[in-house]
């Protein structure tokens, strides 16, 4: 079978539209959007590689998580931030309306058509995670995020993570780590929408404390991180498909 590659980036930059930066004008917003609540440090970059790689469609956004949440669905109360979620109905609406669906539609048509090309679709949504949360630290480099209940994904992800080892032994690859792969987020509501033979979602996480945009080590890691994928997919480049 033939994997169509596609690679996403919900959370990659913490802009602010015009009309809604009235919202975040305080010294608390402000501190808020340039933390790991505001985008993922390093996941835009990570998604542009990957893609550029595997001659991958790409979907990325960089309107912040602290807008709206493209992760989540809409009926999880953390799709808006606090700075959000008193606003009237019809202005989160409009939110919804100009960055939400559109972003969502755009990757399930890239997905559908993969389907329709006759191959299966490996998606790889893009996001980093902070080094310490509530003052645990966070014991992992890199973490793959899918459903063991779907038996490609967790046959994949164990596959990246043996790759990984071979590659790059020095870091530590956890699966459903720091989070589980079957919480709520895109990728499990496109499970919804497409059966387990035609659709895999993963979830690439990186730690932040790897991510210095001048940094050789943050770049080698992304090398690393390609071609231990690039061993998954269907062996080289050559037989890589666009969906």
């Amino acid at each position: 079978m033939i994997d169509y590659v596609v690679v996403s980036c919900e959370h990659g930059g913490n802009r602010i539209p015009v009309p809604y930066r009235p919202l975040f004008q305080t010294d608390d917003s402000r501190t808020l959007l340039a933390s790991h609540r505001g985008f993922d440090a390093g996941a835009l970059v990570m998604a542009k590689e990957l893609a550029k790689h595997f001659a991958a469609p790409l979907v990325t956004a960089t309107v912040s998580r602290l807008l709206v949440d493209l992760n989540r669905s809409l009926d999880n109360p953390r799709v808006f931030s606090t700075m959000v979620r008193a606003l009237p109905a019809a202005t989160r609406e409009r939110i919804v309306a100009s960055y939400y669906r559109p972003y969502r539609a755009r990757l399930q048509s890239l997905v559908l058509r993969g389907i329709k090309s006759g191959g299966r679709v490996v998606h790889i949504s893009c996001h980093s995670f902070t080094p310490e949360l509530y003052g645990e630290v966070r014991n992992a480099d890199v973490g793959l995020l899918y459903d063991p209940a779907r038996s490609g994904e967790l046959e994949y992800c164990g596959r990246w993570q043996n790759s990984l080892k071979s590659v790059a032994p020095e870091l530590k690859v956890r699966r459903n780590y720091p989070y589980s792969g079957k919480n709520d987020g895109l990728t499990r509501h496109l499970r919804q929408c497409f059966s387990a033979d035609q659709y895999l979602g993963i979830e690439l996480e990186i730690n932040q404390k790897h991510v210095t945009s001048a940094d050789r080590a943050w770049h080698s890691l992304r090398c690393k991180l390609i071609a231990s994928l690039s061993t998954l997919v269907i062996g080289d480049r050559s037989s890589i498909r666009v969906a």
